[in-house]
């Protein structure tokens, strides 16, 4: 391997992991958001990112719970993505790419992009059906305003796995043939 590629690799290794902890922080500061709504409802103002879901929990505990779940699950899914691109950018070998690790480390990382993008898209069609009864949602849309991109990037890596996974295939064929 070259220089310039294990520079590559080291960068972004290091950009995986400053996203990581910037994902992980992100939904640590929501869950304690979560937390503390339940038990003091008046602070909510004045916490993390001011996601304040006042109005909603007074008005439905089950629309808030609702929202509530969808931005934790969804914060939690994107920083557990990034945990795995962590693991595939370690493991990476580029003397040998093909290898049954690295298809299945981006089979995986299709899959969790693509049940971001879905829940993104279901839980921003469920805060349009809230805002339609009345309930204030603007500040709730920077948490799934993406979906789209993210089912369309699902589908890219999922076309970049199939391929490594048929080059995995062609690799062990001209192993054996050897």
């Amino acid at each position: 391997m070259s220089k310039t590629n294990d520079f590559v690799f080291v960068g972004l290794r290091i950009v995986a992991w400053v996203i990581f902890v910037g994902l992980c922080i992100e939904a640590g500061g929501l869950i304690v958001n979560f937390v503390i709504s339940l038990y003091k409802p008046e602070f909510v103002q004045n916490l993390y990112q001011k996601l304040d879901l006042s109005e909603m929990y007074r008005r439905s505990k089950w629309a808030f719970l609702g929202m509530y779940s969808f931005i934790l699950v969804i914060s939690m899914l994107k920083a557990y993505l990034f945990y795995i691109v962590i693991r595939l950018v370690s493991n990476f070998n580029l003397s040998k790419p093909f290898n049954s690790l690295v298809s299945d480390h981006i089979t995986q990382i299709s899959y969790y992009t693509f049940s971001i993008g879905l829940l993104s898209y279901v839980a921003r069609q469920s805060a349009k059906n809230l805002h339609y009864h009345g309930y204030a949602i603007d500040n709730l849309n920077q948490f799934w305003a993406d979906s789209q991109a993210f089912i369309l990037m699902a589908a890219v890596i999922y076309v970049i796995a199939t391929i490594i996974k048929k080059g995995i295939e062609i690799q062990n064929e001209n192993d054996f043939t050897i």
